[in-house]
């Protein structure tokens, strides 16, 4: 290992938030490597994770009094954690949007109302959003949620930040995960379809960012929207019309 490496993170107590698994998990790893004393939360038991509900104010309220009693100090927070609905428009109940909103926006703001009190000066939220929240994704209440957490993590970016404390937030494309695994197979071709790198992301390809943000290296990014997409939501939907003007496809 060269000298040095291991350490952008050394000393700082970071919270993550859905790290039972997946994108989560690779993020707590990631962290962990990098010297960061890694409190890793999720609603489902996990070996490693401390059972937190995001939507309970309870929970969030006792993880702050254990973290200020244990480390006085948090640096770090990363709300990883989200879950989906897929029902169209048409077919959406108010109750399942409230319980996706509950998850995807109330929980990171818990998260930073709670955590903030315990933040010194150079502290860093990363926020996980979504392509979903820069596009008319059809999942209406994961969708929404995710346009609101874009809401929220420019306002806590403004409130928080007399404080040094920044708040940037990630829009992860689609990401090899078993949260898509469960979509349809046709989920998944489209899109690779719309992606220009041609292929889907990994957990790896999102966590390094995750790093670099709760590092000093971005001591000077706040109120930051970052995609991690592979491009799918840089053209705007012309990707389509680009792919079939090409001189090798017959038009």
């Amino acid at each position: 290992m060269n000298e040095g490496a291991g350490r952008k993170l050394l000393g700082k107590v970071v919270v993550v938030t859905g790290a039972a698994r997946g994108q989560g998990a690779a993020e707590a790893a990631a962290l962990t490597r990098e010297g960061a004393r890694v409190i890793a939360t999720d609603v489902e038991s996990a070996d490693g994770c401390r059972r937190l509900d995001v939507s309970s104010e309870e929970d969030w309220a006792g993880l702050a009094a254990e973290l200020r009693e244990t480390y006085g100090e948090v640096h770090g927070l990363v709300n990883n954690a989200g879950i989906t609905w897929r029902a169209r428009i048409g077919d959406v109940r108010p109750e399942d949007m409230a319980r996706v909103h509950a998850v995807n926006v109330t929980g990171p703001l818990l998260g930073m109302q709670h955590l903030a009190p315990l933040m010194p000066v150079g502290s860093s939220v990363v926020n996980v959003g979504s392509s979903a929240a820069l596009t008319a994704h059809y999942p209406v209440a994961y969708t929404t949620s995710k346009w609101a957490l874009r809401g929220l993590s420019k306002t806590a970016a403004l409130e928080l930040g007399p404080r040094g404390i920044r708040v940037n937030t990630i829009h992860p494309g689609y990401i090899e995960t078993e949260m898509t695994a469960s979509a349809a197979p046709a989920f998944r071709e489209a899109n690779l379809r719309e992606t220009p790198l041609g292929r889907t992301g990994g957990v790896d390809d999102v966590a390094p960012l995750v790093v670099f943000l709760l590092s000093d290296e971005s001591s000077f990014i706040s109120g930051a929207e970052i995609p991690v997409d592979g491009g799918m939501t840089a053209h705007g939907g012309v990707k389509s019309v680009s792919d079939a003007l090409r001189p090798d496809s017959g038009s």
